[in-house]
């Protein structure tokens, strides 16, 4: 873990303190680095404005003290709005050294690469880095970043994720990176209502829930997702969500889209898309996707008495 002396400490830009982005500013601040923060959600700010160095709504604070920045937003408009403002305030400005920003957000390939373009006629780089994991695995420094870009920007912004993440992966040009989230994002799609239907078909034949997770885990039928999201459905915690529901169908969408413009059958992953309709029908919208065991469950007759 990259670690910063306080006599010289680095400062980071964390714009979007979100599950995610307040998980990874909170491991920043930990290892060092003078972490700004920055979102409009004042309960965002409130939650994190003991743990980082500075907490604001607007940019001006975090741009004039960083070069580097992290974006965890929930929409391309998000982006686009933090986008606008930096243009502009790059602009008014004459900056030393160029702004380095790694874009974490799961968004469309080609907003980003639009908002790269845009970033770019002001000499800011923009670096494509989505986040391969769940909200608890962030808490955890337990994700993989996949970045996307030139590698010597790359390198510029590795150390900060080496601090808040378990594996860097180069993983070539820019867009890349979403290219590598959408194909694992459809696996965790899979593999979550996989885990659920498997969990349920045990729970059915008298197995412990529990016991499963840890003995299926440590053989051929285990998968990241029965680890992180197995104890989850056995203890039916959902509420305390990593991933909502109705974020993840942001997400769901994205993987379509891509599916149908690179003309590729997918019927595996069609056949969760209404698995997770149904969970938002049923009023698990910002419940942790591991809820779907309680949709199969409902299928199935409902709870086993």
């Amino acid at each position: 873990m990259t670690t910063v002396s306080l006599s010289k400490r680095e400062s980071v830009g964390v714009i979007g303190l979100g599950i995610m982005g307040s998980a990874m500013a909170s491991h920043l601040a930990k290892a060092g680095f003078a972490v700004y923060g920055v979102d409009v959600s004042p309960v965002a700010r409130k939650k994190m404005s003991r743990l980082l160095s500075h907490v604001d709504a607007d940019l001006e604070g975090c741009l004039g003290a960083c070069t580097r920045l992290i974006t965890s937003l929930p929409s391309v408009a998000a982006l686009d709005s933090v986008a606008e403002r930096i243009v502009a305030r790059e602009r008014e400005t004459k900056r030393r050294l160029p702004l380095v920003i790694a874009e974490t957000s799961t968004l469309p390939h080609k907003d980003k690469l639009r908002v790269r373009d845009r970033l770019a006629t002001v000499g800011v780089v923009l670096l494509d880095c989505p986040l391969s994991g769940t909200g608890a695995q962030a808490k955890k420094r337990d994700i993989a970043v996949y970045a996307s870009g030139e590698k010597k920007n790359i390198a510029k912004i590795k150390p900060i994720f080496e601090a808040c993440a378990r594996k860097v992966y180069d993983v070539g040009a820019f867009g890349n990176g979403t290219y590598m989230k959408l194909v694992a994002n459809l696996l965790v799609a899979i593999h979550n209502v996989s885990t659920a239907e498997a969990l349920l078909f045990g729970e059915r034949l008298g197995l412990d829930q529990m016991q499963m997770v840890n003995v299926l885990a440590d053989g051929a039928g285990g998968s990241r997702m029965l680890a992180v999201r197995g104890p989850v459905m056995a203890k039916r915690s959902w509420s305390d969500a990593a991933m909502k529901v109705d974020v993840w169908q942001k997400d769901m969408h994205i993987i379509s889209e891509a599916l149908h413009e690179a003309r590729v059958p997918a019927p595996l992953f069609a056949a969760t898309v209404p698995i997770y309709l149904a969970a938002l029908a049923q009023d698990h919208a910002l419940d942790d996707t591991a809820a779907v065991y309680a949709v199969l469950e409902r299928l199935a007759g409902g709870a086993h008495p």
